[in-house]
């Protein structure tokens, strides 16, 4: 919030959450629905009259809102409301409020004195239905190679071919300190595969764990398996796909849900397709290839050219890889393998190519095929970037929110760096982000999608391709546990990168990235381990996590704070990165809503304080992260045919 702003203006809040738009079914929008707008705004905030501002069919148009009967509780809030008729596929709207310090602007970027552009205004798409199960989920991403060596007779053999005369492949030791970089690094093998995960879904439901995602697991040379050579078929060395098919059926039988990943960008230089297309230039399958000089130079991704790229202007293309009935997207998706959806390689990058940039139309054309398969299967993107234009209900459900959250959350805890492809050297700046960078990125990203997909979000503090977080907090864990909780507590799904719920990682050293998984239990971060366990646990139970709102409270130069909140459940969010101790000064929660006499309990130290003339009372507070909880009712999740579901109970 500008700080030249009135003091009331940082109560005035409204967001996508089911709080503040009220609608007529459980899940989505139809055109046709009437929602109800609500806006929060503290008593003492003078605002005289508040109108929402759409556009239907492109003309401006404003509609009154009414302050909601009966007085506020001491210290509580008010309520403005106005009905909303949706009568176009996407509606977006904001607030004009009046108050005698003039008139506002109010979006999902926050308040304005000046006229925004419609890029942040609030918008609700209608006809668009997103995975319910994925928003009570916590996912694991598991890196196959390295998580646990089921089945030790289908493992790599030392020398057994990998790239032709390029490079053979390497048998490692269980543990072994991996290569961080080249041939070497590609092409060694520790024996992991789908055997090993199965054994260990009873740790993984020890954590509360209920959604895998699996790095790539059809056929390839590569122990990472993006340069696949066969889309029918999962590497025999993982256990083939009769593995799949058993971690599948014993996945459903516990109520979980997997997703797996695809290359469809590229492929790798031995996949059939591509010999083919090279031996001859008149192959069916040449199409699918851009050559510049047939059959030695063509397109290839950043250059590596194990991995030539695909050319999407081939209907036959189209064809094989979503369009068919048993196009590679599709048929994953059905018995016997009944996956959950897809994890989409570089799908930023995917079909563009210089001046063919046909990126929306065969991205929308995978959504259609995956939709028609499973309307519940979650389409995931993997983009480093801004995502925007591709989260808006027509393509991906989510992405792997590097830009959305990671990014900035890591500038605020470690220091700024960006990196381009191919140069080794980050460019870097010695400080780390101000808070209030920190929280103006998050809002922004937030604001440029509908709220019903920013929950869908994969938040990840890490994975296969960045370091681990303990390193790149250089080992600290207050600050590890900092990111840990914050991410668990964001707007969106959280995910755990394998191992680092006990401690992997902690030293500069990028082989530790996809190093084993160590199943010593005697030498892992019991107290962290127990921390996770907590926070997987309030993720899963909380209304307020899953689907409530969220408000910024609190931007210090070392400190944030925020509400989650649902009708029934408010959560207070602060964390502290240090490195000294926040004093001992209360909260300011009175533009939060919550009224005078509210207790409150935090999770991990189990203090207990109540809201008095709109303060939190707050002892001083060492770097990491602190979380208070409001609970008038209790909640209890209930798997049904292997879906998840919520209901009230009396439960502790």
């Amino acid at each position: 919030m500008n700080p030249n702003y009135p003091s009331y203006a940082a109560s005035i809040h409204h967001d996508g959450s089911r709080r503040y738009v009220q609608r007529p079914r459980p899940h989505g929008y139809e055109i046709g629905d009437v929602v109800t707008l609500r806006l929060r705004a503290a008593p003492q905030a003078p605002i005289e009259r508040v109108l929402v501002r759409t556009a239907p069919d492109g003309e401006q148009q404003f509609t009154g809102m009414e302050r909601e009967e009966g007085q506020p509780e001491k210290g509580g809030c008010v309520w403005w409301r106005a009905a909303l008729r949706l009568d176009m596929p996407y509606t977006t709207y904001r607030f004009l409020i009046f108050t005698p310090d003039g008139a506002w602007w109010y979006n999902a970027a926050g308040l304005h004195e000046h006229l925004p552009t419609d890029g942040a205004d609030f918008r609700l798409v209608a006809g668009y239905q997103g995975p319910a199960w994925v928003r009570s989920s916590v996912f694991y991403q598991i890196f196959p190679d390295r998580f646990a060596d089921g089945d030790p007779r289908n493992n790599v053999r030392e020398g057994e071919n990998g790239y032709g005369s390029l490079a053979v492949t390497c048998q490692r030791r269980w543990g072994e300190k991996p290569a961080a970089h080249g041939l070497e690094a590609m092409l060694e093998f520790f024996g992991g595969d789908l055997t090993g995960v199965e054994q260990r879904l009873d740790y993984l439901q020890e954590l509360d764990i209920n959604a895998i995602y699996l790095n790539p697991i059809f056929t390839a040379y590569s122990n990472h398996r993006y340069d696949v050579i066969d889309y029918e078929n999962v590497d025999p060395h993982l256990g083939g796909n009769e593995a799949l098919v058993s971690l599948r059926e014993e996945m459903t039988r516990r109520g979980m849900h997997l997703i797996l990943d695809i290359v469809p960008n590229h492929c790798g230089v031995f996949h059939p397709w591509f010999q083919a297309a090279a031996a001859d230039p008149n192959a069916p399958t040449a199409e699918f290839f851009t050559f510049y000089e047939h059959p030695k130079e063509y397109a290839c991704w950043l250059g590596v050219r194990g991995l030539p790229i695909f050319n999407y202007n081939s209907g036959a293309l189209r064809h094989a890889m979503y369009q068919a009935p048993d196009a590679v997207f599709r048929r994953w998706l059905k018995p016997p393998y009944s996956i959950d959806g897809w994890r989409v390689d570089v799908a930023n990058m995917l079909a563009r190519q210089g001046e063919y940039q046909l990126g929306f139309e065969v991205g929308a054309g995978i959504r259609q095929a995956v939709k028609e398969e499973n309307p519940q299967a979650y389409l995931l993107g993997e983009n480093f970037f801004d995502a925007s234009q591709q989260l808006q209900g027509d393509l991906w459900d989510g992405v792997m929110n590097y830009s959305g959250f990671a990014k900035p959350l890591w500038f605020w805890l470690s220091r700024f760096h960006v990196r381009q492809h191919g140069n080794p050297d980050p460019i870097t700046a010695q400080q780390p982000w101000p808070t209030r960078a920190l929280v103006r990125s998050w809002q922004e990203f937030r604001a440029a999608i509908p709220w019903e997909i920013a929950l869908q979000q994969y938040n990840l503090l890490g994975s296969h391709d960045t370091p681990r977080i303990l390193s790149l907090v250089a080992g600290d864990q207050a600050l590890n546990r900092l990111a840990v909780g914050l991410m668990f507590t964001y707007v969106g799904v959280p995910s755990v990168y394998y191992g680092d719920e006990t401690g992997m990682g902690g030293e500069a050293d990028a082989s530790l990235v996809r190093a084993c998984m160590n199943w010593n239990r005697d030498e892992w971060d019991q107290e962290l381990f127990q921390f996770y366990r907590t926070l997987i646990g309030l993720r899963r139970s909380s209304p307020a996590l899953i689907e409530g709102g969220f408000q910024v409270l609190l931007v210090e130069a070392d400190t944030l704070a925020f509400l989650r909140d649902t009708e029934d459940e408010q959560i207070i969010v602060i964390g502290h990165r240090g490195p000294a101790a926040r004093p001992a000064e209360p909260l300011y929660v009175g533009h939060s809503g919550l009224a005078d006499g509210t207790a409150v309990q935090e999770v991990f130290s189990g203090r207990q304080a109540v809201v008095m003339d709109g303060w939190l009372p707050l002892a001083q507070m060492a770097a990491g992260i602190e979380i208070w909880r409001t609970q008038p009712q209790k909640y209890s999740y209930s798997r049904i045919g292997g879906r998840t579901g919520m209901k009230a109970g009396s439960g502790s």
